[in-house]
């Protein structure tokens, strides 16, 4: 089965080359298009609807005034995630100065390195939640993330970037990616387990 992209649901190359030679409606059609995903994706990074705005807005700001050093190596979106990237770890170390924010992290790479085994949820979630109390608390669980293997994880799962457009985006290395990814994943299956049974065990006590 093939990975679809978010970039991949449209044919993204004459939108651009309109924009780069100077079409500002072409420019506003990407921006259109992408504006939801940039701010979702500065919103899981910055953790602040306001930071993630400005970061939307620096993002777009910034791929316009750099148009013409995008050279098509890469989908429009991937560049424009790099941007939103950086310009959200720069606003998140304007907010916290004294504390360095890297994607750089101190992180194990090697894929056999896995975290313990973690208990599976009982009883099942969807049977105890709607589906709007999932969504909340599953967004708050990604948001207890480590910061590097949050990004990671947002732009893997929750974006659909593949793995090879994510490295690209994060300047990093596939085998990272993976290993981050998986850490991840599974940091949130394991954090997910204790809420439930946590609620669960509340709730046995009423």
């Amino acid at each position: 089965m093939t990975e679809t992209t978010p970039a991949e649901v449209f044919d993204e190359t004459p939108l651009v080359e309109r924009a780069r030679s100077g079409d500002a409606a072409a420019f506003s059609e990407l921006v259109n298009r992408y504006e939801r995903k940039i701010f979702r994706l500065a919103k899981h990074i910055t953790q602040n609807d306001e930071d993630a705005e400005d970061v939307l807005q620096e993002t777009f700001l910034k791929a316009y005034s750099h148009l013409d050093s995008f050279q098509g190596q890469s989908k429009f979106y991937t560049w424009i995630v790099r941007i939103a990237v950086n310009e959200a770890l720069m606003k998140l170390r304007k907010r916290r100065p004294e504390r360095t924010v890297s994607l750089d992290e101190d992180v194990k790479t090697e894929e056999d390195s896995l975290p313990r085994e973690v208990a599976d949820w009982s009883p099942n979630p969807e049977q105890q939640y709607s589906q709007a109390e999932l969504k909340d608390i599953l967004t708050r669980t990604i948001q207890g993330l480590p910061q590097g293997f949050r990004t990671v994880f947002v732009l893997r799962d929750v974006e659909g970037l593949s793995t090879e457009e994510t490295a690209e985006a994060l300047d990093l290395s596939i085998p990272a990616v993976k290993s981050r990814l998986l850490r991840a994943r599974l940091q949130l299956r394991d954090r997910l387990s204790r809420f439930f049974q946590k609620r669960e065990s509340g709730d046995g006590k009423k």
